[in-house]
């Protein structure tokens, strides 16, 4: 499990097969071989690490599913290790399980802030509420006037400074993960609703109205 709070920005060494090798610093600190790090928002393993960096393997699935199919050495990268039980906790829950690779839209600068717009799989579009959470490329963002497929969001310089971001530009791919709540009381509601449309005499029925 992560925050979405990334803790630096690592650039990929190596690729080879199904291995990349990433150099970072801060994530060194306590990682150990069997350790979960995000990578760009994808939860993996580490399957071995140095005094510089740490490898990890890639199973096709996330290959398919991700943008990691598409690094190249040099490349930046988002970096969160697991979050520990205690930690102070800022951002909002996200497991690393990377729902679907979604572009950037536009870009527009608000003062000191950025506006950003994104297109999202349908994987993630339905869960998309004003002012609920998404993670992009692993990093905690409050969603901002969804609107069918696209939704907003507004960027503090500190996002940008300390991520992957300020490098993306409209057009480019992004990995997205919904909130894992959403998610789940998505799937609830529809069971309860059967297929036939959730109403009030359903709700009433399971205890909610």
């Amino acid at each position: 499990m992560f925050t979405g709070l990334i803790e630096e920005v690592g650039a990929v060494a190596r690729r080879a097969g199904d291995e990349i090798t990433i150099v970072a610093q801060t994530v060194l600190e306590d990682l150990r071989e069997g350790d979960s790090v995000a990578v760009d928002g994808v939860c993996l393993t580490v399957a071995s690490r140095t005094d510089t960096g740490f490898t990890v393997r890639v199973s096709p699935e996330t290959f398919e599913r991700t943008t990691l199919s598409r690094l190249r050495a040099g490349e930046a990268v988002n970096l969160e290790r697991a979050m520990a039980l205690g930690d102070r906790f800022s951002g909002h829950l996200v497991q690393g399980h990377v729902d679907g690779v979604g572009r950037i839209k536009s870009i527009h600068s608000q003062g000191q802030f950025s506006m950003w717009r994104f297109q999202a799989p349908a994987e993630v579009a339905r869960y998309l509420v004003p002012k609920g959470s998404v993670a992009i490329d692993g990093i905690s963002l409050t969603v901002v006037e969804p609107e069918g497929d696209t939704f907003g969001v507004a960027l503090i310089p500190t996002t940008l400074q300390k991520t992957t971001l300020s490098r993306k530009r409209p057009g480019d791919a992004v990995n997205m993960e919904a909130d894992m709540f959403g998610k789940h009381i998505f799937h609830y509601l529809r069971g309860l609703s059967g297929g036939g449309g959730l109403t009030l005499d359903k709700l009433a029925r399971h205890g909610f109205a």
